[in-house]
């Protein structure tokens, strides 16, 4: 039976079309012996694709992974750095390694450490490898500049904070296109988009979710954005007219979490749990939601399943929380249009993962994806290649794919602009440029409200005393931001200090 069999036979889920044409063994709808032979023949590069983990020493090894209980990746990745949430007292931190800096990492290696809470979700930048936002349990989104070779000293100050949510903040996602946009989501069910430029939100979309937003995700030009929700609705929304797009009520009728994200052709790919508590995958066209394109039933485990897409070949990457496998599929415009391409399997369940961009993948070894799976005392990464003989660079595997350079500027963006990725050729290998610095330039936001000024005047309140209390303000501002750095430096400093009295502990217990 081809794939199918292959599929039974490595122990992974039987995909069922939700059109009826595959079915369990010993159902009477069984497929026509035409379309069976149709699917055994089924031509695919990436049938082939095998993973392999890199051997220990090139692990990252004794990093205390984070044990919050939140549904994100704890893991993010550009072609410079590895960003991985960790276990902080006192607050929330993460370890921003350079990627040669493999091996064991010591217990004193300096941290971001800036947030008062735990960190939630972490992004890099996708037009400045050396830019990450970060969202925390203490509702603020920060924005940090990590040095060219890495971090010496740890970091506590903030490029900006960026503060309007009331609950904790689970998610962030830059823009794919537009230059200092960046996305954030909290548990207080709102959106908010930021100019991070100006330090700015200049979108609040506060009244489209019931309940608590799981994770969303923008389309390819960032013109538009989809949510899953506590509420088991997969909303489609256009964030500029602050309105819902596409709406589809119990995507997915399970109780547990669900995912939803866009992809390159404009259609959704969700995953999340039937009624009877086995996961699920789909795939809908937004333009009529009423039925899935798809919808595949996989198995019956309770990790949710994080997908990992890339556009330029159309496979996406299926890691459950807990599981210790990834999966992978083919998204094809042929039925069953979503097509079980094979399993990685490994020993140790992942407690999070982080996913390459296309450019930082190694060309010369035909690898197509790389993934940064999480242990709880270490980082493993993951290399899924096409196996090729000719040394040649395989075009094929790698059409030209997104750049580092913005295609817009944020305010064009909140104008109305929308432009696709900027892309370049992988054919000589990706070289990284120099990155700018983020510099925000925050407006006069007395400038900004003339009503209010307009209101001073009439009280007529006398100008010298007025400076005199901006000035007073200004200076208990000063004293306020000094007192938060230096408590912040202290905590820092304490947890250097508690890690080198555990090392010395464990080398008295030795």
């Amino acid at each position: 039976m081809g794939q199918w069999a292959e599929l039974r036979g490595a122990d992974v889920p039987v995909l069922r079309d939700s059109g009826g044409i595959f079915e369990e063994p010993g159902n009477a709808a069984r497929p026509n012996q035409a379309d069976t032979m149709r699917r055994v023949v089924r031509q695919s590069k990436f049938r082939h694709v095998f993973g392999q983990a890199v051997k220990n020493d090139q692990c990252y090894d004794d990093i205390r992974v984070s044990r919050v209980t939140w549904d994100s990746s704890f893991c993010a990745v550009n072609p410079r750095f590895v960003a991985i949430i960790i276990e902080a007292s006192g607050g929330g931190a993460f370890l921003v390694l350079p990627l040669h800096k493999t091996g064991r990492i010591d217990k004193s290696y300096p941290t971001v450490c800036g947030h008062t809470g735990p960190v939630l979700d972490i992004d890099w930048c996708p037009h400045n490898d050396q830019v990450i936002a970060s969202g925390s349990e203490d509702c603020t989104v920060m924005v940090w500049q990590i040095p060219e070779n890495g971090l010496t000293l740890s970091l506590t100050e903030p490029v900006v904070i960026l503060e309007g949510h009331s609950k904790r903040v689970g998610i962030v996602a830059w823009h794919p296109t537009a230059r200092n946009v960046l996305l954030s989501a909290g548990c207080d069910n709102a959106i908010i988009i930021w100019n991070v430029g100006t330090g700015e939100a200049l979108i609040n979309l506060d009244d489209m979710h019931s309940d608590m937003i799981y994770n969303v995700s923008w389309n390819r030009n960032g013109s538009l954005i989809c949510t899953a929700s506590k509420d088991k609705k997969v909303r489609v929304i256009d964030p500029r007219k602050q309105e819902i797009v596409a709406e589809k009520e119990k995507a997915h009728e399970g109780a547990r979490p669900m995912r939803a994200i866009f992809l390159a052709d404009g259609n959704v790919f969700t995953t999340g749990f039937s009624r009877m508590s086995e996961r699920q995958l789909a795939l809908w066209n937004p333009k009529n939601m009423e039925e899935p394109i798809a919808l595949h039933e996989m198995d019956t485990s309770n990790g949710v399943l994080l997908p990992f897409y890339d556009p330029d070949t159309s496979i996406i990457y299926l890691c459950g929380k807990g599981d210790s496998s990834i999966r992978y599929f083919e998204i094809t415009d042929e039925s069953p249009y979503v097509h079980y391409l094979n399993t990685f399997s490994s020993k140790e369940p992942q407690r999070g993962m982080g996913y390459m961009p296309k450019r930082g993948l190694d060309v010369n070894k035909c690898e197509i994806a790389r993934f940064f799976k999480l242990h709880e005392r270490k980082c493993e990464p993951i290399i899924m290649t096409v196996p090729r003989k000719s040394d040649l660079f395989q075009d094929d595997l790698y059409p030209d794919t997104a750049g580092p350079e913005a295609a817009l500027e944020a305010e064009e963006w909140f104008e109305g602009r929308d432009a696709d990725p900027l892309l370049v050729s992988l054919k000589h290998g990706y070289i990284p440029g120099k990155n700018r610095d983020l510099k925000v330039v925050k407006k006069n936001i007395l400038d900004s409200k003339p009503t209010a000024n307009k209101k001073c005047d009439l009280i007529s309140i006398p100008k010298k005393t007025a400076d005199a209390a901006s000035g007073q303000n200004e200076a208990k501002l000063d004293e306020i931001l000094k007192e938060i750095k230096s408590i912040k430096d202290t905590i820092c400093n304490q947890d250097e200090r508690i890690s080198k009295l555990e090392q010395q502990m464990a080398k008295i217990a030795a």
